[in-house]
Parts: structure tokens; sequence; C-alpha cells
């Protein structure tokens, strides 16, 4: 999996790019993780309870976007997916990303810590 994090130069704030098959991750980190140290506790903590079987599916439903976590993958979409209204409202629509409202990103469950831990150094 290919992706770069890197800091917007006018706003500073912190922008990950993701390659074609994941990158519904890249906007995710970005508007539901953030700078935001409790999500990213929140999300390894459910990997966790994940990999030992204390769960077996786990859905955070953020502002735009939602992340499901099972056994072996994790699975970002918007969340214009899970209401079934059809439409992409502008509001999430980005020139940059190529998709549209099916589109699902997906990776495993050891690549997605990987990204949380990834991330959560970058913006620390």
């Amino acid at each position: 999996m290919e992706y770069e994090f890197r800091h917007d130069p006018i706003t500073g704030s912190a922008k990950a790019q993701f390659s074609y098959e994941q990158e519904m991750i890249g906007p995710w980190l970005e508007v539901e993780v953030g700078n935001n140290a409790e999500m990213l506790s929140a999300l390894l903590l459910a990997v966790s309870n994940i990999e030992q079987g204390q769960d077996q599916e786990i859905t955070v439903t953020g502002k735009e976007y939602s992340v499901t976590l099972s056994s072996h993958d994790a699975h970002i979409q918007p969340n214009i997916n899970m209401n079934g209204t059809g439409e992409m409202p502008n509001e999430l629509n980005d020139d940059d990303l190529n998709f549209d409202s099916n589109v699902i990103s997906s990776c495993g469950l050891d690549d997605f810590r990987q990204i949380l831990l990834s991330w959560a150094k970058f913006t620390a």
C-alpha cells in the first residue's frame, strides 16, 4: 500500500494521500481523525479488541466517513453509503478524489494499525 503524509503549505494542516485502491483513507484520516489523540487511541483499542476476539466487528461513524473493523479488514466509506440517499453532497466532493458514492476503501487490519501509528507520529 502506497501513501504519503504531508503538510499543506498554506494552512499547515496534515494531509494524507493514498494509492487509488485506498484513496478514501486519506480524507477519512484528515476529517475524522486529524490530530485527535483520543480518536487515535479509541481506534487502536478497537483494533486490539478485534484481534483479541473481544469484538467481531466495530463500526465507528464519524461526521463524513465511517470505518468498519472486522477480524481481517478495515473498510472506510462515506456516510452517504450508509444512509442510502444516493448522491454525494457537494461538500464531500473533492477534485483530487476519483470516487463515486459506492466506493469503499479497504486494507488489512495490520496495515490499518500501521497507518494509524504513522499518522499519530506525523501529526504529533
